[in-house]
């Protein structure tokens, strides 16, 4: 394989419904190299947050006031960053993707073609250890951690780990993690 591209992504949310995302991180690699990672934080519809959803990630109803919608977010990431058959990497894809498609219908957003690949999944098939969360997986692999559930950060640490699992996986020999 003589490039690779992707992008990890990342969300947070403010309640446990999959709709009330509070903020969206991407990590996009080309050929192989990180090139850039962001987030924004959204407002979530009637900026409602759970307890232990701020307690998780820290975000709070004043930090998503003047935030906004999940809609324009997305608009600016489809526009800058996706292409039909992009490929997404998330840590724990069951999760994000539901955020992202349950979010998309809310919104009636068309999303473009995607192609999904899971670090979670991966780690599982590859690593002997009794854990893997990402921050866990990540300490064990020396890959620099950022803050732990802001989506920036989960989704560069998600982006390191899956360049890694490549590597040792004999799937992508120049790899520099």
């Amino acid at each position: 394989m003589n490039t690779l591209d992707f992008i990890a992504i990342d969300f947070e949310t403010a309640t446990g419904q999959r709709t009330s995302i509070c903020e969206v991180g991407i990590c996009v690699v080309r050929n192989g190299e990180i090139v850039e990672t962001r987030s924004w934080l959204v407002q979530p519809e009637g900026n409602r947050y759970s307890y232990w959803n701020m307690r998780c990630h820290g975000i709070r109803p004043e930090d998503t006031k003047m935030a906004p919608s999940f809609a324009e977010v997305w608009q600016e990431i489809a526009a800058q960053y996706l292409g039909d058959g992009e490929l997404l990497v998330a840590h724990n894809v069951p999760f994000d993707r539901s955020c992202l498609e349950q979010t998309a219908r809310y919104y009636e957003l068309t999303l473009p073609e995607l192609q999904w690949d899971c670090s979670l999944r991966r780690a599982r098939q590859i690593y002997d250890y009794g854990c893997h969360t990402l921050a866990y997986l990540c300490e064990q692999l020396s890959i620099p951690e950022g803050r732990h559930h802001r989506a920036g950060d989960d989704a560069e640490m998600c982006a390191r780990l899956y360049l890694r699992e490549l590597h040792d996986s004999n799937q992508f020999s120049a790899v520099g993690c």
